[in-house]
């Protein structure tokens, strides 16, 4: 069996990037997004163990010590960590992963996963990003001011990542993450083992002619 591949998705805020991500694991198989912990509040319409694991700061901090997170790092006044245990679980059973993580926590897994793949999603235009912030309704405007900050700060570092992906037009932007990650399904070094059967007997049959 095949290991499965881990793709990073990183993208500021207001980039596309979770709606994107969703739309990717609807339309493909075997492909999995990992779980988030954070110490967040909930919003609403989001469920514990679904969209993050809301956790508090004391169980966050335990689990930096007891080396549980393969990644993890503070943005704004909040954290977010991924989980060690279950990302090896699901690419040990062959399955894909996505990680949705900053610069920060894409840094920090390279180190460790050196096999995984990057992605980043990019806004058509500053002024496209602030005006999808403002339209989510979610964050006062001071918050906004800081987001769209920190979205200046995370763009820069872009050439850390394999691939770029502009998401001015949704359907493009997904069909070229689907793009990516099919590709990397079709590689040699992957087809050798899924289709090993198969082209030991196409082989054989065709020696069998040839004779």
């Amino acid at each position: 069996m095949n290991k499965g591949k881990l793709y990073i998705i990183s993208a500021p805020s207001g980039a596309g990037k979770t709606s994107l991500v969703k739309q990717v694991v609807t339309d493909l198989d075997t492909i999995f997004v990992s779980v988030s912990h954070t110490t967040r509040k909930i919003r609403k319409g989001e469920r514990h163990g679904i969209d993050y694991f809301f956790t508090s700061i004391d169980d966050f901090k335990q689990m930096i010590t007891g080396n549980a997170f393969l990644e993890n790092a503070q943005v704004f006044d909040n954290f977010y960590g991924t989980a060690r245990q279950s990302v090896e679980d699901i690419l040990k059973k062959g399955g894909d992963v996505i990680l949705e993580i900053d610069w920060q926590g894409a840094q920090q897994v390279r180190k460790i996963l050196l096999e995984s793949i990057s992605l980043f999603i990019l806004p058509p235009s500053i002024e496209v990003l602030k005006q999808r912030l403002e339209n989510r309704g979610q964050d006062s405007q001071e918050l906004i001011t800081r987001r769209m900050n920190g979205a200046i700060k995370e763009m820069q570092h872009y050439k850390e990542f394999d691939y770029l992906i502009v998401n001015d037009d949704f359907k493009q932007a997904l069909t070229e993450i689907k793009s990516i990650i099919l590709s990397q399904r079709l590689a040699k070094d992957h087809q050798l083992s899924a289709l090993k059967p198969f082209l030991e007997k196409l082989i054989s049959s065709g020696e069998n002619r040839l004779d």
